[in-house]
């Protein structure tokens, strides 16, 4: 039985997040802060709600959890999606209240972003079109989805944005390497995209 390990660190919306998962077809979801479980799921998702620096020093602050993940995904190559703030800490640097050094999983800083001439809000939040900038076999990348953030992710290497949102600045909505998939928007709020989106990846 495939079993999904949901990071508990006390900064993502852990319930929401298993539920989607649950509803997307996952047949066993974990939400757990245990090192040993974590390395033995099959799958793996972070979650993150909040600012960079606090997830990054809460993520750092669960004891042998950062040592679990390198090991199950970066050594084992086991399939790991970071959500919103959970896919920011795979950067390389974040830039909110400070600078901060992330996972450094993909290259690339996580900075505020600036709508510039067409005045629109910071935060962003509420409901974005995802158009493709690259393709992965099963995984669905055009849709509408809801977003929430401040900061966005600035990749180093294009070829890491599998999709992108355009709000006053093209932003990547979805980046991936090799077994690695983030995602800035939330898909346990995007309804009906959210959950083919997490159908894709758990089929991936």
């Amino acid at each position: 039985m495939t079993s999904v390990a949901i990071v508990d660190y006390g900064a993502g919306n852990i319930r929401s997040a298993a539920k989607a998962l649950e509803a997307a077809g996952a047949a066993r979801v974990i939400v757990t802060s245990d090192p040993d479980e974590i390395a033995a799921a099959d799958r793996i998702v972070l979650p993150g709600v909040g600012a960079f620096a606090q997830c990054v020093a809460a993520l750092r602050g669960t004891p042998g959890v950062v040592d679990a993940l390198e090991e199950a995904v970066l050594e084992r190559g086991k399939p790991f999606l970071g959500i919103c703030v959970g896919m920011q800490l795979l950067a390389t640097t974040g830039h909110e209240h400070g600078e901060h050094a992330g996972l450094g999983w993909i290259d690339g800083d996580v900075v505020r972003l600036e709508p510039g001439v067409d005045g629109l809000k910071v935060p962003h939040i509420g409901w974005n079109d995802v158009a493709a900038g690259g393709e992965r076999p099963g995984l669905p990348v055009l849709g509408s989805a809801y977003f929430v953030h401040s900061y966005h992710f600035a990749a180093a290497d294009p070829a890491s944005v599998l999709a992108t949102t355009d709000y006053g600045q093209e932003i990547a909505a979805v980046i991936a390497r090799d077994n690695i998939t983030g995602v800035q928007f939330h898909p346990e709020k995007s309804q009906t995209y959210g959950l083919d989106f997490l159908r894709g990846w758990l089929s991936t």
